[in-house]
């Protein structure tokens, strides 16, 4: 005789796993443009660190290097290795969502786009505030598209993969992940600086802080709801 399960807690993990059944049109509209919302947000988050020119986001350090290397710009650069990572979903049989596709397109055409708008900064006075807002609305848009819940980016998807592949811990994953694409982007000729550092320490708390405020309330829960690891685990343990 097996023993009964406790139900699901009330915690972020289980409002979120609560999201993955059928939805009724006005909590589905809300994920949507909490979806696309985070994801524009996402892309002009790093698009004020490139600007600020202090070092960006990892994954930004291997765009640059690629964009001096090919001429193209850092958000078509962006989109063209969002689509070749999610080429390696396949041997680690993940499954893409709507999020997924979407961040690969959304975050790259909104970086080029709020790149052209802003002007050049020279001096620290307009640089230091430019990486600040950057970092804080990274941190803002990470809480909007991943409590969406349309599936992870195609980089979250690639760590979170080889985590179940290799059974390796995903701060060992991500760190390796990232590390490589820095030390490959700064070789390409990409920008390595404060800003990067600050990003890497400050992303996880603020990450956990907005994922908070901006879960979509959960359903009343009917009937068993399938088990798994929080959708939310690949941010709040990078």
């Amino acid at each position: 005789m097996s023993a009964t399960k406790p139900p699901h807690g009330s915690g972020l993990g289980s409002r979120l796993r609560s999201l993955l059944r059928p939805q009724p049109a006005p909590r589905l509209a809300r994920r949507l443009l909490q979806l696309y919302v985070g994801l524009t947000l996402y892309g002009a988050s790093s698009a004020l660190m490139v600007a600020a020119g202090l070092g960006p986001e990892p994954w930004n350090v291997l765009n640059q290097g690629l964009a001096e290397l090919t001429g193209l710009s850092i958000g078509v650069v962006s989109i063209v290795v969002g689509a070749a990572v999610l080429l390696l979903w396949i041997p680690l049989r993940q499954r893409p969502g709507l999020g997924t596709v979407s961040n690969v397109f959304v975050c790259g055409l909104a970086m080029d786009a709020t790149l052209a708008l802003l002007p050049d900064a020279h001096s620290l006075a307009v640089r230091v505030p430019l990486l600040a807002a950057g970092i804080l609305l990274n941190g803002v848009a990470t809480g909007l598209y991943i409590t969406a819940a349309f599936g992870p980016g195609p980089r979250d998807g690639l760590m979170t993969g080889l985590h179940r592949r290799t059974g390796r811990s995903i701060r060992l994953i991500r760190t390796s992940i990232e590390v490589a694409v820095v030390v490959t982007g700064f070789a390409l000729g990409g920008t390595v600086g404060v800003g990067t550092v600050l990003y890497a320490v400050s992303i996880g708390p603020l990450a956990q802080f907005f994922l908070r405020r901006f879960a979509v309330p959960a359903p009343a829960a009917r009937g068993v709801v399938a088990s798994g690891g929080p959708p939310e685990q690949a941010i709040l343990q990078r």
